[in-house]
């Protein structure tokens, strides 16, 4: 702050000292020849330009620009979403107390409890095709959707994928066609443009709030492996999941998905999940994989692991800056060996696109279909090069082998299936990893009652490693004591159970 100042005060200084001392006229200089023959003459002083005078409306029409047209088309197409669902709630709390439990003998009482979530959805198609978050539906039982004219329709959900937070909805419209909001492309919004969020914060009703896009690129706001947002500092609250983030031209930018907030409301730090990946998650409904009850969106993949690269490690690689993608590990024949990039080695764009995080690589990758050719610029010390990539699924090897674990073990209740490419994607797992995964726990299981979580690798079990399921349920059915060995979050966790 001193050298602003100061810097401040030096150019006051050199300003006064111009308007003090104006350049010689030629009376003068003629007047004064001595003056004249031993010094130069003097440049004008050039002065900088006038500011200009700020702008104020020349017509009425002017005066009345409103945006009142762009919302006037687009909120038809902004729908309410309702997910009504049935949740176990314990009677009396004292039962969360294992020492009462213990001496009393008692077992808790269970009573079931409906409970709503509201959120907001887009219609992108006019035959009733709906996009909103996953987590507004994620456990619903019944979906209702109410346009704005206030008709209510019974909701089908073809695809729920938790990874990239999104949900497509259907609805039966016996026909008719409804007004819907065409996707923009997300890569040509800029950091400046105005936006409108649409949705219905806090169940008020339809709301339109105006702000900026206040950043591109951000991908540390979740855990999702495809995490890729547009920020704003439109209003966004409670409710506004899943409504749409608009440009002033009409199109969706983006799926409102998420806020930081100390209170719960806006404090004008929202998320939107970028309109060129919703479109993608859209168009592969029809090819979507099943997942259990749920169809989850088939994601292109290049078949690595990697890290941000960091000032340290941009001075070890030879690399002139930070930035990019330093590759870890290549799944043996997939996109990026077959195109003979190398662990190692930095991937620094995709077609022109900065990538600096997984994440980011992740989502401009999943923007593509399986199939596509893709340019990455991929540097090595200080020599880079173009390759191009064909993307493809990952795949599924081994099988998946989904098996719920039944008798009396540690793992009763539990669903397990074989860690493959696929299954890691779908799990949000590093891609390289290998094993047997848990991929659900029921509630009412014995698992549930050791801890067990979704996610979870069992690792071996009495000293002897587990890599298929096969061998897991053989060896969890011969054991009457139970040494286990968990990996969860890349840490190890031990279990030993008596039978």
């Amino acid at each position: 702050m001193k050298k602003i100042l100061i810097a401040g005060a030096a150019m006051a200084v050199i300003g006064a000292a111009g308007f003090a001392m104006p350049a010689l006229t030629a009376d003068s200089r003629v007047a004064d020849n001595k003056l004249a023959a031993t010094k130069p003459a003097a440049e004008p002083l050039r002065l900088p330009p006038p500011a200009r005078a700020p702008l104020v409306p020349a017509s009425m029409g002017q005066v009345q620009l409103t945006f009142a047209p762009v919302v006037k088309r687009v909120v038809p197409a902004v729908v309410n979403v309702y997910a009504r669902s049935v949740v176990q709630q314990q009677v009396n709390p004292l039962f969360n107390d294992p020492f009462f439990s213990q001496f009393f003998g008692a077992t808790p009482e269970m009573r079931q409890r409906v409970q709503q979530s509201l959120g907001s959805g887009v219609i992108v198609r006019g035959d009733g095709i709906i996009l909103t978050n996953n987590h507004v539906v994620e456990g619903g039982t019944d979906i209702v959707v109410a346009l704005s004219d206030k008709r209510e329709f019974k909701a089908k959900v073809l695809l729920a994928d938790p990874r990239v937070d999104l949900a497509v909805l259907k609805i039966d419209t016996k026909g008719e066609r409804l007004p819907a909001v065409p996707f923009a492309d997300s890569d040509t919004v800029q950091v400046g443009d105005l936006v409108l969020a649409v949705g219905d914060p806090f169940g008020v009703g339809q709301t339109v709030t105006m702000g900026i896009v206040s950043a591109l690129a951000r991908t540390q706001i979740s855990a999702s492996d495809y995490q890729f947002f547009i920020q704003t500092d439109a209003a966004i609250n409670p409710g506004n999941s899943g409504g749409a983030l608009i440009t002033t031209d009409g199109r969706l930018a983006g799926i409102n998905t998420a806020i930081v907030s100390r209170s719960g409301g806006n404090v004008g730090i929202g998320f939107a999940i970028p309109a060129n990946l919703a479109r993608r998650v859209v168009e592969g409904v029809e090819g979507g994989q099943k997942n259990g009850s749920t169809t989850t969106a088939q994601l292109a993949w290049v078949g690595a692991s990697g890290q941000p690269v960091t000032s340290d490690i941009a001075a070890s690689l030879g690399l002139a800056r930070p930035g990019g993608v330093l590759i870890k590990e290549i799944y043996p024949g997939g996109p990026l060996a077959r195109a003979g990039v190398k662990s190692g080695e930095v991937i620094q764009s995709m077609d022109g696109t900065a990538v600096d995080d997984m994440q980011s690589l992740n989502y401009r990758t999943a923007t593509h279909r399986a199939g596509d050719s893709v340019k990455l610029h991929v540097a090595s010390g200080k020599t880079g090069r173009d390759v191009t990539v064909a993307l493809a699924l990952p795949p599924e090897n081994p099988p998946r082998e989904l098996t719920t674990i039944a008798g009396r073990n540690p793992l009763t209740g539990a669903r397990v299936e074989n860690i493959s490419p696929a299954a890691a994607t779908e799990l949000q797992m590093d891609v390289m990893a290998k094993g047997v995964a848990i991929v659900a726990v029921n509630s009412d299981g014995i698992a549930a009652r050791y801890g067990f979580q979704p996610g979870d690798i069992v690792r071996s079990i009495n000293g002897v490693a587990v890599g298929r399921v096969g061998e897991l349920v053989r060896t969890l059915n011969a054991a009457s004591r139970w040494d286990m060995v968990v990996e969860r979050g890349g840490r190890r966790l031990s279990l030993s159970v008596e039978g």
